[in-house]
């Protein structure tokens, strides 16, 4: 079969752009509409948007999932993570792995290339306890722990309130 070096080059930048902007909308959406995000920027100056993905329950497509989170995750293949300024548009990159198997795609004079997945998988396989490195700037655990727990009970109140019932104390 001949192929049109032309026309797949376009597809394969329409198939960047596309899943850029897909990854780019996710990680906005969590950082501007997910409840739990605005709680943890309430309580923190800043947050950790990991997205990954997943089989969806039908077995064959993928779902992209995201979660804020205050303390870094541990890095996976499959997976995003972004670390943002709290009431802020500014996200800093700090991880893009794609799918293990194909990593090998991700080599340099590839076309699909990049210099960002490029640093990500290297760093992966060989640098992969500085990639897990919190920022200097993050909460201690104690600190995260302690933030949630407000959270959480602050959520409850608020569901209680809802529903016209009164909130139990939670002791700390």
């Amino acid at each position: 079969m001949k192929i049109n070096r032309l026309e797949t080059h376009d597809r394969l930048q329409y198939l960047i752009k596309d899943q850029s902007e897909k990854v780019q909308k996710g990680a906005e959406d969590c950082l501007k509409k997910n409840p739990l995000s605005l709680a943890y920027q309430e309580k923190s100056h800043y947050i950790y948007i990991f997205g990954h993905a997943r089989t969806h329950d039908n077995g064959v497509d993928k779902v992209l999932y995201w979660q804020p989170r205050l303390t870094k995750p541990n890095p996976e293949s499959n997976s995003y993570l972004f670390r943002a300024k709290s009431h802020s548009d500014i996200m800093e990159l700090c991880w893009i792995l794609p799918p293990h198997e194909v990593w090998g795609q991700y080599k340099d004079g590839n076309m699909v290339n990049t210099n960002d997945i490029a640093w990500s998988i290297h760093q992966f396989k060989y640098n992969k306890k500085l990639l897990s490195k919190p920022f200097p700037d993050d909460f201690p655990k104690e600190k995260c722990d302690a933030i949630l727990l407000q959270i959480a009970k602050e959520m409850e109140q608020n569901i209680a309130m809802k529903k016209g019932i009164t909130p139990r104390i939670l002791e700390t």
